[in-house]
């Protein structure tokens, strides 16, 4: 038992040095907007009729002159081409997908060649800008370079929105950046806002360079990393937020096995081993229960607060989803073994309505 504790213990101190910190964009600024850099924001969209008229409505105050909104509308069956003209966007028509791409990197490149400014703001289509969003973004790209990417704030509305909890938190974990180590280095990037000038952008290959990966953030990333460019990687809180697969849990089971098995393999071996050790000491309750159920309750409530403190760093997940966690705790386990096994042994994920095939590049 006292084996079993001391594990318990190191694994649940895993979890605090993983999320120890999530900074977040800078506010404020005494530069002048007209010093700013004008930027182009490219959003890839299929079939986003229903998200973003929310984006394109939290953009309108957020844009200053010489700003631009490209959405490019890739191949959707919905009225998501109308519905952007309708918000004021520029629209912009994916030509059919070349041979060995993926869609939403064409989507990206699409736009990015589309665009008339030096700064681009790639943004998914269910995102939404903070007041202020959009210049904290431009100012903190324009002071860092290389690539700047910040995961939204998780808006949870509907109950199946929590059990998306143990996934933003693997997700931001895996990345390495939030850490005491200021300066470690860290892997990937946050897929749904991803900020660069168009030179640095150019200079590693553009969207061309990760044409075929499943994921483009965590392979682009890699790219800017490769070429002696920063990466930075922050927190949404104030800046940006998203809601996670509101559609159901159809969706967030498609969207997260499409994910993890993939961005699993990237992580950093010491980072994957405090992973480990972290999702054991959230599984120790249920094993220690039999066996000790007063020590099994003691765990539970370590780890139910540990989680109160770390979900509110990333989104309004409550008081209810720490205190339940062992319900997304066996989500995260069903969908990340489904997972494992379409991008390992299956080689292909399906998003979308379109079979995207997982073998790693050659």
């Amino acid at each position: 038992m006292v084996i079993d504790l001391v594990v318990f213990a190191l694994g649940w101190c895993a979890g605090w040095w993983l999320l120890w910190r999530v900074p977040t964009p800078v506010s404020g600024g005494t530069d002048p907007l007209g010093s700013l850099p004008a930027v182009s924001v490219v959003v890839p969209a299929r079939d986003e009729q229903e998200a973003l008229p929310v984006l394109l409505a939290s953009l309108v105050p957020e844009l200053h002159a010489g700003d631009e909104v490209i959405v490019v509308d890739d191949h959707s069956s919905d009225a998501t081409a109308d519905v952007a003209r309708r918000g004021g966007a520029m629209v912009v028509s994916a030509p059919a997908l070349p041979a060995g791409w993926q869609g939403k990197s064409w989507a990206c490149q699409t736009g990015a060649g589309a665009a008339s400014n030096g700064l681009l703001v790639f943004l998914d289509a269910d995102t939404r800008l903070e007041p202020g969003g959009l210049d904290r973004l431009r100012r903190a790209a324009a002071l860092t370079g290389g690539l700047y990417s910040v995961q939204p704030w998780h808006e949870v509305v509907r109950p199946h929105e929590r059990l998306a909890a143990l996934f933003n938190l693997v997700a931001m974990m895996g990345t390495g950046a939030f850490t005491p180590r200021a300066r470690a280095r860290t892997v990937g990037a946050f897929g749904p806002c991803l900020v660069t000038s168009v030179a640095d952008y150019r200079a590693v290959g553009s969207h061309a360079s990760v044409r075929g990966a499943v994921l483009d953030d965590l392979a682009l990333a890699e790219r800017y990393r490769d070429a002696g460019l920063p990466v930075t990687l922050r927190g949404g809180r104030g800046t940006i937020t998203f809601r996670m697969y509101p559609a159901g849990l159809s969706q967030l089971a498609e969207g997260f096995t499409k994910n993890f098995a993939s961005g699993a393999r990237a992580v950093r071996p010491l980072t994957l081993a405090f992973l480990c050790a972290w999702l054991a000491a959230l599984s120790a309750p249920a094993v220690l229960v039999a066996e000790a159920p007063g020590v099994a309750a003691g765990c539970y409530l370590a780890v139910a607060g540990q989680l109160r403190v770390l979900l509110r760093r990333l989104g309004s997940f409550g008081a209810v989803t720490a205190a339940l966690y062992l319900a997304p705790l066996g989500v995260f386990v069903a969908v990340f073994a489904r997972s494992v096994v379409a991008t390992f042994a299956r080689r292909r994920v399906r998003w979308k309505g379109r079979d995207l095939g997982t073998r790693p590049p050659a």
